[in-house]
């Protein structure tokens, strides 16, 4: 791999490079600051998305009142008063992970564009790498807290069910001006996918890939695998894993590995299972096995579950067999 990710690099062995990327402290150059400065807009805003998600206590017993007692008036009013407010918050969620695919996409853009290929692109742009992986960070973190909660489906699924009746009866329904029915059908399909948030990035590193028609796959492929590799180096590396300042980059390497490898699975024809992978997956699942298991469950499910081609006759049985 000659001299690849020098900026990426901190020292070099005999045997090759070592890869260190410093998702503690990059900094944006000049060049950079327009796509960091868009970027950050919207990452400023996830900490206080997981914070409102962490809190969201859900309904329930409200809605099982209501459902028990159909006839009492009160119960049917206290449980809609208790549904409305939460269906607002949800569609804050939602919202941001709009914001949060537009974002992806830009990132996308900057580190695979012409004329530099993405491992330079990674070379020189060390701020929009950490932007890109704290969005994936960010990401299977909310898909982790949402699998939780169930109450969230529960939730919309009775604020739909009740609108819908109110509306027969021509009620007025103030909160239609704040989620109306086409946004309540686009954040029903953001909600019914155990991993919402992993989806919408899948789904626009996707359309990155199809609306970018003259842009090689392979800037976009070669991009994801790297960031896999730099991650999974990082990690089974002492040396540099001694560098985190804090322990929590641990588990922010394992989140953005396990994210580019699922972007990475969708977006390649042959995914990141089959044996012409650029990413050493049996290399990936052992860091992720070597954790502690509590730290690493959510991430294996997520790979077990929202990879688009584990299960193909082209994955080596010994890969499924790690994932079990």
């Amino acid at each position: 791999m000659g001299n690849l990710l020098k900026v990426l690099t901190c020292t070099e062995l005999e045997q090759g490079p070592n890869f260190f990327l410093d998702f503690e402290n990059a900094q944006p150059t000049e060049g950079e600051r327009d796509v960091w400065n868009q970027v950050n807009s919207v990452l400023q805003d996830s900490e206080n998305i997981l914070i409102n998600l962490q809190s969201y206590k859900g309904a329930g017993q409200e809605i099982r009142d209501a459902i028990q007692n159909p006839n009492d008036f009160s119960l049917q009013e206290r449980a809609w008063h208790s549904v409305c407010p939460l269906v607002i918050k949800l569609k804050k969620f939602y919202s941001f992970s709009l914001r949060l695919e537009e974002a992806l996409q830009s990132l996308l853009e900057s580190l695979t564009c012409p004329p530099f290929t993405p491992t330079q692109h990674l070379e020189r742009e060390q701020a929009l790498a950490k932007q890109f992986a704290e969005i994936l960070h960010f990401t299977l973190r909310f898909d982790e807290l949402k699998m939780r909660i169930p109450a969230i489906q529960n939730d919309f699924s009775y604020y739909r069910r009740t609108i819908s009746r109110n509306r027969i009866n021509n009620m007025n329904l103030d909160i239609e001006s704040e989620v109306n029915n086409e946004m309540a059908n686009r954040m029903s399909l953001f909600y019914a996918e155990a991993t919402p948030m992993l989806k919408t990035l899948s789904n626009a590193t996707t359309s990155f890939v199809t609306e970018n028609k003259t842009l090689p796959l392979e800037n976009t492929t070669d991009c994801l695998s790297t960031m896999a590799s730099v991650c999974k180096v990082m990690l089974e590396t002492p040396e540099y894993t001694s560098r985190f300042s804090s322990e929590d980059t641990l588990l922010f390497c394992m989140r953005v590995m396990v994210g580019v490898i699922i972007l990475y699975d969708h977006v390649h024809p042959n995914g990141a299972f089959n044996k012409s992978s650029k990413i050493d997956m049996k290399g990936c699942i052992k860091v992720l096995k070597d954790q502690p298991a509590d730290n690493v469950e959510g991430l294996l499910n997520a790979l077990k579950f929202t990879t688009k081609h584990l299960n193909d006759e082209s994955t080596p049985k010994n890969i499924r067999t790690m994932l079990q």
